[in-house]
């Protein structure tokens, strides 16, 4: 059971990246939009991040890239949370439109989990469901 829940969970965490890899290639403005003003380049910046995303979402496909390509993907997570906090607190409009903290304050609370997620989904991690063994 445990296995199909993580391929499971592997697949949609694959093609999730796999569009927000898309996303920044073909649509860059909103992601330049919520990049903080301190990031040098931001539309490299933003590109490197889609090819990354891309590239990280065929490593959990691929097994002997799997663990490298979830460590790559939580610690890509972990680099695009000052975007989001950013994203935040400046109260940025996308597409004219500006999101309520109904919807920044889970997105923020969550980045641990989308961290975990990429970890334990490409079997980087087994916490918390390993059995210590005594």
């Amino acid at each position: 059971m445990k296995d199909r829940v993580r391929t499971a969970l592997r697949w949609l965490l694959a093609v999730a990246y796999g569009y927000a890899g898309w996303a920044h290639l073909a649509r860059p403005a909103p992601f330049l939009a919520i990049t903080p003003p301190w990031v040098p380049q931001p539309e490299l910046v933003v590109a490197v991040t889609g090819v990354a995303e891309i590239l990280g979402a065929i490593g959990l496909m691929i097994p002997r890239l799997r663990k490298a390509a979830g460590w790559g993907l939580a610690l890509y997570a972990l680099c695009v949370w000052p975007a989001n906090v950013h994203h935040a607190l400046a109260n940025i409009a996308i597409g004219g439109e500006t999101l309520s903290w109904w919807y920044h304050g889970p997105r923020l609370a969550l980045q641990p989990a989308i961290i975990w997620w990429a970890l334990w989904a490409s079997g980087a991690v087994e916490w918390p469901f390993k059995v210590r063994k005594t």
